[in-house]
């Protein structure tokens, strides 16, 4: 069933092939030589637009193959965002980013078709939303250790488990860092450190504690591996690099198996990114200023880093342990044969 099409005023009918050109060109070539932009955000954009596509070509009765630029409209994008979160279940976060990525296709379009502009101009006024400011959450040191000791160290999976979940805990790493690694990028003689390529291409080197080394080098031992060869560190049995959603299985599974010794486990989110805001809460309780924080965690921003002040309770606690309440009569206790009618007068 073909979709109903229209044109832009003024504008002459463009082909079916219209929209894959555009698709072509800003994925292709105006992302990664114009914008210079990292393969994982080209993933990330393109992703974006698919979903949006198959929603506009639903909406419209048509394949995606029969949609074209004009028949995304504002209209069109907003009932996308608003099926991402009442029907996908996605946060306002991820919300957010995808109309990032539409916002930054369309301006794509505006430059190389001025007859798109006005459609353009009502995409790119679509506001970002605000969403709730939620506290992170993160490990103690009891909860961390308390996952860390269920990974078996029996087999070659175990020990590739324990090098990577003390890996991202030693540096904070984003699993995208941690599983993008390459055995190069490791510097295992004294002083130990790694060279970490994060968001934005933005490198960083972060220290490594001996036990860290250690464990790396038992592992690259095992599978043949030396520094000088730029040959992925974490992989799983096929020699094929993990995913993001590797990772997140990995840890999901002892995280599992330590809510057992840890119960408070079980009321938190827990994922790859809750490692690495362990590893700056560890680093804060431990004294190290904010900004060394920032720069062992690659933020570009130090107002990023200052979120972990705002949730660390234990320096909250402390903080109100050293201030004096003030001075006041102490209430009247209360008889326990009276409880009951004290509870009620409530």
């Amino acid at each position: 069933m073909l979709c109903h099409c229209f044109m832009w005023p003024g504008a002459i009918m463009k082909t079916q092939s219209d929209l894959g050109g555009f698709l072509r060109r800003f994925l292709g070539e105006y992302l990664p030589r114009q914008r210079n932009a990292t393969s994982c955000t080209i993933r990330a954009y393109r992703d974006a637009l698919k979903l949006l596509l198959r929603s506009v070509a639903e909406g419209h009765g048509c394949s995606i193959t029969d949609l074209r630029v004009s028949q995304i409209d504002r209209a069109a994008v907003l009932t996308f965002l608003s099926a991402l979160e009442s029907i996908r279940g996605n946060g306002v976060t991820t919300r957010n980013h995808r109309l990032a990525a539409i916002r930054s296709f369309f301006r794509f379009v505006s430059l190389d078709a001025p007859e798109a502009v006005d459609q353009c101009a009502q995409i790119l006024a679509i506001p970002s939303k605000r969403g709730d400011s939620r506290p992170v959450d993160y490990l103690t040191v009891e909860e961390i250790n308390a996952v860390l000791t269920q990974i078996p160290l029996g087999s070659p999976e175990g020990r590739r488990d324990d090098a990577l979940m003390r890996f991202i805990y030693n540096t904070g790493a984003r699993v995208q860092e941690a599983v993008d690694l390459k055995a190069n990028d490791l510097c295992l003689d004294s002083p130990a450190h790694v060279l970490l390529r994060g968001k934005g291409r933005k490198e960083r080197l972060c220290p490594l504690w001996p036990d860290t080394v250690a464990r790396l080098r038992r592992l690259l031992a095992e599978r043949g591996l030396d520094l000088t060869r730029a040959a992925p560190v974490f992989t799983n049995r096929a020699s094929i690099p993990l995913t993001r959603f590797g990772v997140r299985y990995i840890l999901a599974k002892y995280v599992r198996l330590a809510t057992r010794a840890s119960p408070g486990l079980s009321r938190k989110n827990i994922h790859p990114h809750t490692l690495r805001h362990t590893t700056a809460m560890h680093l804060l309780q431990s004294g190290v200023d904010l900004n060394t924080i920032r720069c062992w965690l690659g933020h570009a921003s130090l107002t990023t880093t200052n979120r972990y002040v705002e949730i660390d309770i234990e320096m909250k606690r402390r903080a109100l342990d050293g201030m004096p309440a003030p001075p006041g009569a102490a209430p009247p206790a209360i008889a326990d044969a009276s409880l009951l009618s004290w509870l009620e007068s409530l």
